[in-house]
């Protein structure tokens, strides 16, 4: 399954259909998408049953991960399988929230299908914004508040009213309990990466219009949804770890939210166990959590782009670079000395003629892509070998 490519949603039907009994209630469904990082808007996995095409990135690990949450809620909800009710019933789900931003790659996309319009509109939901290169000096890429669309889902399979004003509610909720959280903190941090990237996800409230002075607390007190409470109770543990120490202020802050919460010690110690396993676990994977000068940020952030991008369109670039001796010719003295000007402005012009043809590609003829130039013409002998067999000379792969 490629979650890039058109077609991912109803390919996850197919899969999906012979593991039905993956999730049977939402508690399990809960724990495994706690697990994969979902719940804390850090995705390091996804489910245990979906074989992916290639190495995914954290943006599609979060498609893959919203579907299958919306999914499993459905049909524990509705108590049913059918998976093209289910994607109607997700589509109109978004409408009524009025979900529907698409951004510059996802307009490639075409097709009237309710599933292809679904990719359009879930596409909307994972990235915080749509320009590029901005993402690439924010490393914050993904939506961390999509957990939020999973309990509103499930509000919606039971019929709740003004379905706007709750999403409102527990966005004013989560947001305020983080706040709060890292206010507990004896130490605070003068830039918190993880403040940026909840204040930067908010879709249902502005967070300039609200304040943060401890009045959240009776509408929390007055909140009966346990899996909302969970939510926001794990949510408070990831603040609170977020520089992988834990005091007693914080402590006494985590206790004291669960018992408004109306939550047993027992589960307050388990979210701050398992928030403790994560981070262990993930911190040298997850992006935020990893501190690198902008210059280095910059580099992985466009190779990532990059590589997916050549990736995704192997098969074109192969058969494209097939039909220019010169262009290949050039690539591949390229891995063993630098260009001269005029070579590196034949490879330009002709890698130029080449994107205009693969509208994946569209990217590099847009202002300002030219700065991924350089970073194309280094990794494409390295991940498209069978156009440079003759003369590619291995090194050290490309790492993420």
């Amino acid at each position: 399954m490629n979650p890039s490519a058109s077609g991912w949603i109803e390919k996850y039907g197919s899969v999906v259909q012979k593991n039905q009994n993956a999730y049977p209630n939402f508690d399990t469904l809960y724990s495994a998408l706690r697990k994969n990082g979902f719940v804390y808007g850090l995705n390091a996995d996804i489910p245990h049953f979906i074989r992916p095409e290639h190495t995914l990135s954290e943006d599609e690990k979060a498609k893959i991960n919203l579907l299958n949450a919306l999914y499993f809620t459905y049909k524990i909800e509705a108590h049913s399988t059918d998976y093209t009710v289910f994607i109607t019933e997700v589509f109109k789900f978004y409408q009524i929230l009025k979900i529907n931003k698409v951004g510059f790659f996802d307009k490639l996309l075409t097709g009237n299908k309710t599933s292809s319009k679904l990719e359009k509109l879930m596409a909307s939901r994972i990235y915080i914004e749509d320009n590029i290169f901005s993402k690439t000096f924010n490393n914050l890429i993904t939506n961390s508040l999509l957990f939020i669309d999973v309990l509103l889902f499930k509000h919606y399979l039971n019929h709740a009213v003004n379905l706007k004003s709750k999403a409102e509610e527990i966005e004013y909720l989560a947001i305020n309990i983080t706040y709060h959280a890292l206010s507990s903190k004896e130490a605070k941090r003068k830039d918190n990466k993880l403040s940026q990237l909840l204040a930067s996800s908010l879709t249902y409230i502005e967070c300039a219009s609200h304040t943060f002075d401890g009045s959240y607390r009776d509408r929390l007190l007055n909140n009966k949804d346990i899996w909302e409470n969970r939510y926001f109770l794990d949510m408070a543990c990831l603040t609170v770890w977020e520089d992988h120490s834990l005091d007693y202020t914080e402590s006494d802050f985590i206790f004291g939210i669960g018992k408004d919460l109306g939550l047993a010690n027992a589960i307050i110690l388990e979210s701050i166990t398992h928030v403790t396993a994560f981070f262990k676990l993930n911190m040298h994977t997850i992006h935020y959590l990893k501190e690198k000068n902008l210059a280095h940020q910059f580099y992985d952030s466009m190779g990532k782009i990059v590589k997916k991008l050549i990736l995704r369109n192997s098969k074109r670039l192969v058969k494209e670079l097939s039909q220019s001796a010169e262009l290949v010719s050039l690539l591949s003295k390229s891995t063993v000395r630098d260009l001269s000007n005029d070579e590196k402005r034949k490879v330009q012009n002709q890698l130029l003629d080449i994107f205009k043809s693969i509208p994946s590609l569209a990217i590099f003829i847009l202002p300002g892509g030219a700065i991924l130039l350089p970073i194309f013409i280094k990794l494409i002998p390295k991940l498209l070998p069978s156009a440079f067999d003759e003369n590619r000379i291995d090194d050290e792969d490309f790492t993420d």
